[in-house]
């Protein structure tokens, strides 16, 4: 089997499917996804919280253990922050994942305080995710590090700038990826393309172009986010108003 890092090297983007539960994975790895992601966000809905790590690793630990149990392609965990308030915790629950087969993790640069997002000091982030690195030592080669940066999903006004000089520094750490929430525009696809070696990673949004422009632009990894939970969801509550409102599960049916 070809090796998750270089799924990122291929001639066709990575379409990664992002998964919630057992159910979401088995069915992207039917499809023939050649990986997946957990949505940390979809499993956090769906066990009741809100997303920025509002549960604990634990919990969420356990959905990833029974994910990777369930499926036999590469996964890739969503780690927001990293759930820890030190490094060493962060490392700690990294090297728990590595354990269970996890190949590779997200690791951003926002978090979560009083329900409102917002962008940690890049030389900050520089320092803790330079640190993470050092303490991983040589588990390092285990896992693809791919860093969200939120400039564009925050709507900062140089959101292309803020990018930029935040993903130089990332490729001093060596990182393996670059994700750019948010990111629609195929200038600035373009321009982040162009400004690093890294394989960028994008997310759908109504906007975003078709996987044919994106594979000119450069874009080397797709993800959903939590779209796809929520669009079932969605369909599931006007299914459920069916049904009430007919008085009938015919509709299930059809």
């Amino acid at each position: 089997m070809i090796s998750f890092k270089s799924l990122h090297q291929e001639e066709e983007p990575l379409l990664l499917g992002n998964v919630w539960n057992v159910q979401s994975a088995k069915v992207y790895e039917k499809s023939g996804y050649k990986a997946l992601a957990t949505s940390s966000s979809a499993v956090a809905v769906s066990l009741g919280y809100e997303d920025g790590e509002q549960m604990s690793f634990d919990e969420y630990f356990y959905i990833i253990k029974r994910i990777k149990e369930s499926v036999s392609i590469p996964l890739s965990v969503d780690l927001e922050g990293g759930y820890g308030r030190t490094n060493e915790i962060i490392v700690s629950h990294i090297t728990k994942l590595l354990e269970i087969g996890v190949v590779g993790i997200n690791l951003e640069d926002s978090y979560v305080s009083d329900g409102v997002r917002q962008l940690l000091n890049r030389d900050v982030f520089f320092e803790k995710l330079k640190d993470i690195l050092i303490l991983l030592k040589e588990r390092r080669s285990e896992v693809f590090i791919n860093v969200r940066t939120d400039p564009f999903l925050l709507e900062k006004e140089n959101a292309l700038e803020e990018t930029l000089e935040r993903i130089e520094l990332f490729e001093k750490l060596h990182v393996d990826g670059i994700f750019v929430p948010c990111m629609t525009h195929e200038k600035d696809i373009k321009s982040v393309v162009s400004a690093t070696s890294l394989p960028v990673n994008v997310m759908c949004l109504p906007d975003l172009p078709d996987f044919e422009t994106l594979k000119a632009l450069g874009v080397k990894r797709i993800t959903s986010g939590a779209f796809l939970n929520r669009h079932i969801y969605h369909e599931l509550e006007t299914i459920s108003n069916k049904i009430t409102n007919n008085k009938s599960f015919k509709t299930l049916f059809i």
